[in-house]
Order: structure tokens, then C-alpha cells, then sequence
């Protein structure tokens, strides 16, 4: 006696498996440069995960999803200095929406930009006033950053970040 004849299984399409499963997380990597009186770009804060070191100018810091990092560039010509900006990033999660940045693979959240001397100045102070009171800039309220480059854009007064309001962002569970 045979057995009787079972029906295959239906095909499924490649693509559509590698859409069913997961999404890893995928690191954000963020160029880092020094070319002395040309080029300095560099890490205000953030703790990379791993740092890659590719010649003598040039490294890549490696961040994990959720991290937060602030990248500081510097730009200079003959003439002085040509470009001022400071970022603060977050690197995405899986299904995260992100911005493409230029040195930052795949891309970021950007919870702050200052562009010009003036600004990038105001938002250092910003974070040099946080690490007086002892807390690491880059374990802040998310919002805060946000709220910092929104009032940058505005050229309002820009809010001064408390003791106080930490121990309620991290009451909250730090969701924000």
C-alpha cells in the first residue's frame, strides 16, 4: 500500500520572507575627521559602541540604536573659517524614521542643528552648563534637544536644563 500523495507547500517569494522577519538594527556610524586649519570634526559627546580608526585623519565612531551623540564640524580656508555646525543625533531604531546626513551612515535622527558661529557657540554652552550640574548630555531629555534647536531656529532665549527636570525625565522612564 502507498501513502497517499501530499499537496506541496506554495511558494513564497524571497522578498516577501525577508519582509516578514525582523528588521536587525542596524548601527549608526558617524565620520569623524582632523586636518589641522582645514578640517575638524569631531564628537562633543556620546559613547561609541566601537571606534574604527581608517588612516592618521580620519575614524568612524560606531553607535547602537537609541544612542545619542552630538557631532561637531569645522570647516576652515585661507581665509578663516568657512562652515560652523553641531548636530545632535540619535541614532535610529528599527522602523524609525531617519534624515540622511552627510558622514552619518545610514542616516539619524537629528534632534538639533546649529549652523554658524553664533549658534554653535550658544548650543556648547548649552551642554557645558548640563555638565556642571553633573549630568552626561547624552543621557537628556530627548525633547530638550528638540526644544533647544527649535528656540536656535526661532532666535528665542534658550531653555536652561535642571537637575529637576532630569529626575522627571527619568521618573518617566526616559520615553521622551
Amino acid at each position: 500500500m502507498t501513502a497517499p500523495a501530499s499537496h506541496p507547500a506554495p511558494a513564497i517569494p524571497q522578498a516577501s520572507l525577508s519582509a516578514l522577519l525582523p528588521q536587525r538594527p542596524t548601527p549608526m556610524r558617524v565620520s569623524l575627521a582632523f586636518l589641522e586649519h582645514r578640517v575638524n570634526v569631531w564628537l562633543r559627546f556620546g559613547q561609541p559602541a566601537r571606534e574604527i580608526v581608517l588612516d592618521r585623519w580620519r575614524r568612524v565612531a560606531v553607535f547602537a540604536p537609541g544612542a545619542v551623540c552630538c557631532r561637531v564640524k569645522w570647516i576652515g580656508n585661507d581665509y578663516g573659517t568657512a562652515l560652523w555646525q553641531f548636530m545632535v543625533l540619535q541614532a535610529p531604531r528599527p522602523f524609525d524614521g531617519m534624515q540622511r546626513v552627510a558622514g552619518v551612515a545610514p542616516g539619524a535622527r537629528i534632534l538639533l542643528r546649529a549652523d554658524g558661529e553664533p549658534q554653535v557657540k550658544a548650543a556648547l554652552a548649552v551642554i557645558d552648563a548640563i555638565e556642571v550640574l553633573g549630568i552626561d548630555p547624552g543621557a537628556v531629555a530627548v525633547t530638550y534637544w528638540r526644544t533647544v534647536g527649535n528656540r536656535l531656529a526661532a532666535r528665542q532665549p534658550l531653555p536652561v536644563y535642571t537637575a529637576e527636570r532630569h529626575a522627571a525625565y527619568l521618573a518617566r522612564g526616559a520615553l521622551s
